[in-house]
């Protein structure tokens, strides 16, 4: 098996390098897209919540705390205030 490597390999591709799959997700409907707003809603692939993360099926690593990493590298920013706005019943 090898691995692409370059200014043109993406965390998608590295993904479907490991896993073996070819062309993006193998869900029913399947999973949003990496780019997409929805993209949170991706199945769980890998979940290792003793260290607050898990891998989707888009190849978004999500953070506990609603960061995340997408394919490309590019990291969002967790969304607190959002997550806060959203839960205005509760005190922290």
């Amino acid at each position: 098996m090898s691995i692409e490597s370059g200014p043109t390999s993406t965390g998608a591709n590295l993904f479907s390098s490991v896993y073996g799959v070819r062309g993006g997700c193998i869900h029913e409907p399947q999973c949003p897209d990496s780019a997409g707003a929805d993209r949170d809603a991706a199945h769980v692939v890998a979940s290792h919540p003793e260290q607050g993360w898990s891998l989707l099926c888009n190849g978004v690593v999500l953070f506990e705390d609603s960061g995340e990493i997408l394919p490309d590298g590019a990291c969002v920013q967790a969304r607190r205030a959002d997550l806060t706005a959203a839960a205005l019943h509760r005190v922290a």
